[in-house]
């Protein structure tokens, strides 16, 4: 049984001199650019998206297509949860609320291993795209965007979401020059993009399996992930009962957008199979115009990344300061996580956040790459469980905003994110399969015998 909720302020009397609501600072639009800069539409296409190309060829923006589509199942669960508790412990206060104290708790831990892995993961990518001025080691460059992302990150919310739309509006400029370059030197017709084929080891073309496709599915909904974001914000947001929906739905559809249709140009205007296999987009820019254009694109690119690194670590250390104000640790980690600073931003929780990224990329992520993609999957089913139980109980009228075609949308997305998820490789399967047993063996030492002292998932009141 689910445990009842207590408002925000009872949640930490081990330090009752602390302020434990976060400001309501921002509206749809500054939620939106800050949400934008977390699915970080250019560095995802730069950055994630050649790995996919590199596996399914010209299958990719099929793929990226299906996955959109589920996302926007996803998306609907996610509005209605985040109207309904809006908190900034975005899924593991929503699952908890619905499905149960232990649901939400592992939640917290799949989230955590995403939080923690993807920044460095996107931030060493810098290095790439700053190659056309300076050759940086791809480590040191992304340990530098990190460090950068995690002083942006102490600053109050409002500055930085101008800061992150500056830099956005940069990084939907190099995804619309790389869309119009695509489609000005097409070598292919659209049916390419359904012709499922890919470069082999021999040069010759190969064939992507549906099987391929379904296992790229994993990546494919991690490329808008980000869209989650306004739900992590929801607390911080202007009347979150109706601008978190809103939010949600406008990112998720301009990010798709934004990734979508640059794939579909890179496709079509990739000189041979090859080429398109290789995944190397700048080059394919540079032939397709210039040395100054792929320069200005892989700029705009570098800029988009150091973005995403600022929001990402504004998202992961409100998760963390919410764990904490929920009680999630032992008392002295709680009081230090909570601790808010001179902006209102969980400034300890920020450097907790940060810094570890920072040493992350001097680690090899290969395989935490993968995690990260069943992390997510496994994430969003929880998620649709707990939007399967959204309207039962004290919450069955409670005003929020509704998805339509409710409880059919959470019980397909349930039946597919577990195909998807059976079709990862196992080896992400066991990584992520152990660390989630060993959250549920944290659970039941410590967490569940203090049931009344820890874990007290809380929902902060609107002023």
């Amino acid at each position: 049984m689910t445990d009842t909720l207590r408002p925000a302020e009872a949640a930490l009397p081990e330090a009752p001199d602390s302020p434990q609501k976060l400001k309501r600072s921002i509206g749809v639009v500054g939620g939106t650019l800050l949400t934008l800069s977390c699915v970080t539409p250019a560095s995802t296409l730069f950055v994630v998206v050649p790995d996919l190309f590199g596996s399914l060829g010209t299958a990719t923006a099929l793929t990226i297509a299906i996955g959109s589509l589920l996302c926007i199942a996803v998306a609907f669960c996610y509005s209605e949860l985040g109207t309904l508790i809006p908190s900034a412990g975005g899924e593991y206060a929503m699952v908890s609320t619905m499905a149960g104290r232990l649901a939400g708790w592992l939640v917290f831990v799949l989230s955590l291993l995403v939080v923690m892995i993807v920044p460095p993961v996107i931030a060493m990518g810098t290095a790439d795209y700053l190659a056309p001025i300076v050759h940086l080691d791809p480590s040191t460059a992304g340990a530098g965007v990190m460090l950068l992302a995690t002083l942006a990150g102490l600053l109050d919310l409002r500055a930085n979401a101008w800061i992150t739309g500056v830099f956005l509006v940069l990084e939907v400029i190099a995804a619309a020059v790389v869309a119009v370059l695509g489609f000005a030197h097409s070598e292919r017709g659209a049916d390419s993009l359904v012709s499922l084929q890919v470069a082999g080891a021999d040069g010759h073309a190969d064939t992507v399996t549906a099987m391929l496709i379904v296992s790229g599915l994993a990546i494919a909904l991690f490329i808008t992930q980000g869209f989650s974001t306004a739900v992590y914000l929801s607390e911080e947001m202007e009347n979150p009962r109706r601008n978190v929906a809103r939010t949600v739905l406008a990112t998720l559809a301009i990010s798709t957008v934004v990734i979508l249709v640059p794939v579909i140009a890179i496709t079509m205007g990739a000189k041979d199979l090859s080429a398109l296999t290789g995944g190397d987009i700048g080059t394919m820019v540079t032939d397709w115009s210039d040395s100054a254009v792929g320069t200005f694109v892989s700029l705009c690119v570098a800029l988009a990344i150091i973005n995403a690194g600022i929001v990402m670590v504004i998202q992961n250390s409100r998760v963390l300061f919410a764990s904490a104000r929920d009680k999630a640790w032992p008392a002295p980690v709680n009081n230090i996580f909570a601790r808010l600073g001179r902006f209102g931003s969980p400034w300890v929780a920020t450097l907790a956040v940060g810094v570890p990224g920072a040493i992350l990329c001097f680690v090899n992520l290969d395989t935490l790459y993968g995690i990260t993609g069943v992390s997510v999957t496994a994430m969003y089913l929880l998620v649709a469980v707990a939007a399967l139980l959204s309207r039962k109980g004290p919450h069955q009228h409670a005003p929020a905003w509704r998805m339509p075609l409710w409880p059919a949308v959470p019980v397909l997305l349930i039946a597919v994110l577990t195909y998807i998820l059976s079709q990862q490789e196992t080896a992400y399967l066991l990584w992520t399969g152990g660390i989630t047993a060993a959250a549920t063996l944290y659970w039941a030492l410590y967490l569940r015998p203090r049931k009344d002292t820890r874990w007290l998932v809380s929902i902060p009141t609107e002023d």
